[in-house]
């Protein structure tokens, strides 16, 4: 039996399925420990918004790593693609899972036999000892747990719901606003909360159009359709159009649940749209008691201040596990995703108890969450926004002194982390100087490019576009065309889901994972050499994207 939490839904339980498998197991029973799943002195639902004793937590267990269709990986799932067999299919596991509630698995763990936990991070908050097996204790010695577990394996239609405003001046440079709207169970959260936010957005660009508005770029609303399978809807979608999308996409912003808590705004994204995110939320007005009056930006700073920069709100890198993946970790473009969330920094249960449970109700939303609706209103005036400016700035709004700012501390942060090896470094021969000499160099072609922007004639159409290219194509150009070892589907050598939590991003994956628990690896040689190959990949890689913005000779 494994925990799980929020945080690491999903792609660390199938990470468990996966590892059990290896070690032989028979299945898994997953189930949401109290730990996680209950805020201190908050009632379960329904006289709370705590998760009950009986509540399971529903979720795919999918080793897909970016795939998509665990049948058709890289390409789209049409009715002429060639698909594997069910046994070659990606990431699916092949012994039975069931998610049970943390009433069920007390009775079992309580009499759970074998050695106490490694370490005080495996036990939670149930009365028992947590010990780890094998077996039951000797009085249940011939107690036996069955799974009945009847899954339904077959290929099935999907369907996306797409819109599309064509734009004025440049048709073929496309923003996309997208969510899911498929969910387990009620989904009055995850993903309904965003279904509805997209459906405004749509309808306040509706009445603009009707009023003779139209955008200067080609406007894409997105409704997909199977993200809980795997984020289906969407990567198929991407895969079907990825020659168009890697050519002309613009943006992706996320709208997956508006809320997952009501303390403050979160926002995840690429560093090119740091400033963006500032400037629209100066324009907002915080709904939060006790900043009447002020913006939604001083309330977010205050709140939840950057760790890295100073006098600016905390924004978050882009992991995965949500519609962005395939935009931003395989095809290059610039995404964003913003909800309103807890406080992180204090509340360490999941960010909503309740979460893919059959207690994930619209009765939830409306008396615990957001009676008024207010920080729903305040996440549509995010999304919408940044959509609106991604689509109707003259020149995009986009700024690579920030990504420059952001790549030279996440190498600062990875060389610290190699510190820990000073002896290995010296006797394997391992430098960092070619990426810090790339990082220097970008930084350097960054401000030059920006100090140009700054003089442009944005009468002269053809040069506001050619700077607009260059800034479009510079996420792309952190793209590694053969993904990450091991992970063919994430590309961009500067971000990736880490490998050991797909939900939390990573800086620098490639090096990261290389040297992730590097002193237990059987052979040191071979993997300081994965070391350094890493590290020449992502030198050469942020060296060819500062060459995108030098100035066209």
């Amino acid at each position: 039996m494994g925990r799980s939490s929020e945080e690491i839904r999903n792609q660390r339980c199938a990470l468990q399925v996966r590892n059990a498998e290896l070690a032989g197991a028979k299945g898994v029973i997953l189930y949401s420990d109290p730990a996680d799943y209950c805020a201190p002195g908050v009632d379960p639902y329904p006289d709370g918004w705590n998760l009950p004793g009986g509540g399971a937590q529903r979720g795919n267990v999918l080793n897909l790593n970016g795939a998509g269709d665990p049948l058709t990986p890289g390409y789209p799932a049409k009715e002429y693609t060639y698909r594997l067999d069910k046994a070659s299919g990606v990431g699916l596991p092949k012994i039975p899972v069931h998610p049970v509630g943390y009433h069920d698995a007390e009775s079992l763990l309580r009499n759970m036999g074998g050695s106490a936990p490694p370490h005080s991070s495996w036990k939670g908050n149930l009365n028992v000892s947590y010990n780890v097996g094998p077996g039951f204790t000797s009085n249940y010695s011939t107690r036996k747990v069955k799974m009945h577990v009847h899954s339904n394996n077959k290929v099935t239609r999907i369907y996306n719901v797409i819109g599309t405003i064509r734009g004025t001046v440049e048709p073929d440079r496309y923003v996309i606003l997208g969510g899911h709207r498929d969910s387990w169970v009620f989904g009055g959260i995850d993903p309904q909360s965003g279904a509805a936010v997209v459906h405004e957005i749509v309808r306040s660009f509706g009445k603009l159009k009707k009023e003779g508005w139209r955008p200067r770029r080609t406007v894409i609303f997105a409704s997909w359709d199977a993200e809980e399978f795997g984020l289906l809807g969407s990567t198929e979608w991407a895969e079907e159009n990825a020659k168009l999308l890697q050519a002309r996409g613009v943006a992706y912003i996320n709208a997956d649940s508006s809320i997952e808590g009501n303390y403050t705004l979160r926002v995840d994204c690429t560093p090119l749209m740091y400033r963006l995110v500032y400037s629209v939320t100066k324009e907002i007005p915080s709904p939060d008691e006790g900043f009447e009056g002020e913006s939604l930006y001083e309330s977010w700073y205050k709140k939840n201040p950057s760790r890295e920069y100073k006098e600016v709100p905390r924004i978050n890198k882009l992991g995965s596990g949500n519609d962005f993946e395939v935009f931003f970790q395989r095809l290059g473009i610039a995404s964003g995703r913003a909800r309103y969330s807890k406080n992180w920094n204090v509340e360490k249960y999941s960010s909503y108890p309740v979460y893919h449970s059959v207690y994930e109700t619209y009765e939830i939303v409306e008396r615990f969450y957001d009676p008024t609706f207010k920080n729903h209103l305040t996440v549509a005036q995010v999304r919408g926004g940044l959509v609106f400016e991604l689509a109707n700035s003259v020149v995009l709004p986009f700024d690579c002194r920030d990504y420059a700012s952001a790549v030279s501390n996440y190498a600062h942060i990875i060389y610290n982390m190699s510190r820990n090896h000073e002896e290995q470094l010296a006797t394997y021969n391992v430098s960092f100087d070619a990426l810090f000499s790339a990082v220097k160099n970008f930084t350097e072609v960054a401000a030059n490019f920006h100090d140009r922007l700054q003089h442009i004639d944005t009468n002269n159409l053809l040069a506001v576009r050619s700077l607009n290219d260059q800034l479009m194509f510079l996420e792309r150009a952190f793209i590694d065309p053969l993904g990450l070892p091991g992970r063919p589907f994430y590309r961009h050598v500067i971000f990736a889901p880490s490998s050991h939590n797909k939900y939390a991003g990573e800086s620098f994956p490639g090096i990261y994972d290389a040297m992730f628990d590097i002193k237990n690896k059987p052979d040191q040689h071979e993997a300081w050499e994965e070391v350094k190959r890493q590290i020449s990949i992502a030198a050469f890689t942020v060296q060819a994207a500062a060459g995108t913005l030098k100035e066209v000779a």
